[in-house]
């Protein structure tokens, strides 16, 4: 089941920020995020903030139609705290967004270009399942506005896909790859996840080949994370499928950076390689410390150091903007110093690094032990990661906070 939410002060119910936050962004531009809650079934490792339709039931709120009629609400109460201000980046994720028609989906972006200034060149992503979608669906996003768009791939060994509980079979992914190509896409992303129980060396070298085949713009793995609470961590529990050894997770690792990087691929950020020119702009607004506004059921947000998140029920979040209140469940507004730690934090997976000067005196003691055990290097006043760092990366930051 989908992971609680944290604790935090009350958010207002009019949306308001403070003026400091205000102040801060200024005339700027902000990225903006919309989560679509809904799945055909869950994957036995997912512990998302999304529902099937069995566990929504009949209840009212719960719907799609009351969804999107929050979604577009809170498109509108964003403009109204905010202004009408630029926008650079757009992400749908979900969930599955393409569980949406193309008309919802693209009727969400108008709404977006409606209320805000949507930057020419802006970045607009939908995450897709590769089950989910055809030509003349994908051929209605592009058509829409939609210019990226990342395929859930995950493996494509049909025994990985089944411990997953994933629909798709491997063969559907380089169809709608090429689909998406026709329909034109300018970057097409593949998600690929790691260290599945079952999944050998070879398994995982064959995923990688099998991405590439396709020939990607941008490739994301990610380590297979047991989340307590989902059915992948029960069957480990009960003895059914083996855990992921962390020593295994490391060979996979160093397998994704040899063979996608000998392909053309940069790494820029721990679990994300891209062709120069298709890194996700949203996801580096993140990284950077870029303000951005969640929309929908659980989706989080940052804006001049103010975070909240929204409830996570659809029907709770439905509600909320029915009766004309922001979704906001609780906020915190941030120290300086819990920026200053989220910028070491965020900004060391980057493989730009982390300016020096953003570290204490102390903590810049401890970068010369750092290189010295081979985990990061220092260019020109900024420590990057090195691979062997990479591998190590939250142990590097411990290290290194004070």
């Amino acid at each position: 089941m989908p992971s609680a939410l944290p604790s935090g002060e009350p958010a207002p119910h009019d949306g308001s920020l403070p003026a400091a936050a205000l102040a801060e962004l200024g005339d700027g531009p902000i990225s903006l995020y919309l989560h679509v809650p809904f799945c055909a079934t869950r994957c036995g490792y997912c512990d998302f903030n999304t529902y099937t339709a069995a566990e929504l039931g009949s209840a009212s709120g719960s719907s799609r139609d009351a969804y999107l009629a929050a979604a577009h609400a809170e498109i509108e109460l964003a403009a109204r705290v905010l202004g009408r201000r630029g926008v650079d980046t757009v992400f749908v994720g979900g969930g599955t967004p393409t569980l949406l028609t193309a008309a919802e989906l693209v009727g969400l972006l108008s709404a977006v270009r409606d209320r805000f200034d949507l930057a020419p060149q802006a970045e607009v992503t939908t995450e897709c399942n590769p089950e989910s979608v055809d030509l003349p669906y994908l051929a209605a996003l592009a058509e829409g506005g939609f210019n990226r768009i990342s395929f859930g791939m995950q493996s494509a060994r049909p025994h990985v896909l089944r411990v997953l509980e994933r629909r798709h079979t491997p063969g559907r992914v380089p169809d709608v790859v090429r689909w998406a190509r026709a329909a034109g896409f300018g970057s097409v992303s593949l998600d690929l996840i790691y260290g599945t129980p079952g999944e050998s060396l070879d398994d995982w070298r064959a995923s990688l080949e099998a991405a590439l085949a396709c020939e990607p713009d941008h490739v994301s793995a990610y380590a297979l994370i047991v989340e307590d609470g989902t059915r992948l961590a029960a069957q480990i529990r009960r003895g059914e499928v083996p855990a992921p050894v962390d020593d295994d997770q490391a060979d996979f690792y160093e397998a994704a950076e040899a063979v996608l990087t000998s392909s053309g691929l940069d790494w820029y950020e721990l679990s994300n390689w891209s062709r120069p020119g298709h890194a996700c702009r949203h996801n580096l607004a993140y990284w950077r410390g870029a303000p951005w506004w969640g929309l929908g059921p659980g989706a989080h947000s940052h804006v001049g150091g103010v975070r909240w998140w929204n409830v996570k029920h659809p029907r709770s979040y439905s509600t909320a903007l029915e009766q004309g209140r922001s979704p906001a469940a609780a906020r915190e507004v941030l120290t300086a110093e819990d920026r200053r730690v989220e910028r070491v934090l965020l900004e060391s997976r980057l493989a730009e690094g982390l300016a020096l000067d953003v570290l204490t005196p102390s903590e810049q003691g401890r970068v010369a032990g750092l290189v010295a055990h081979g985990l990061v290097h220092v260019d020109e006043q900024r420590m990057e990661l090195t691979l062997k760092g990479r591998l190590l990366a939250d142990a590097v930051v411990r290290d290194l906070l004070d």
